[in-house]
């Protein structure tokens, strides 16, 4: 029973760090780590007229600082 339960929580993790910046919704990145709903709508917004390829590409966003995005990049991997 724990071999499944911690296989549950594994898969759940690899999903949840499969987040993508330029289609998740506001719900899914709230879910990240750092990220309430001002700063899922500040994406959202900038997404709008720019592409984020990667977690670095947040940086470009008012109120995304160092220490958020290293905390972003730790609780995605």
């Amino acid at each position: 029973m724990k071999k499944i339960a911690f296989l549950l929580m594994f898969i759940a993790g690899a999903l949840f760090a499969q987040v993508d910046f330029q289609t998740a919704t506001k719900e899914q990145l709230m879910n990240i780590k750092g990220i309430g709903a001002k700063k899922a709508e500040a994406i959202i917004e900038h997404r709008k007229t720019n592409e984020i390829k990667s977690v670095e590409d947040l940086s470009k966003i008012k109120g995304f600082g160092d220490a958020l995005i290293k905390k972003i990049k730790e609780t995605k991997m």
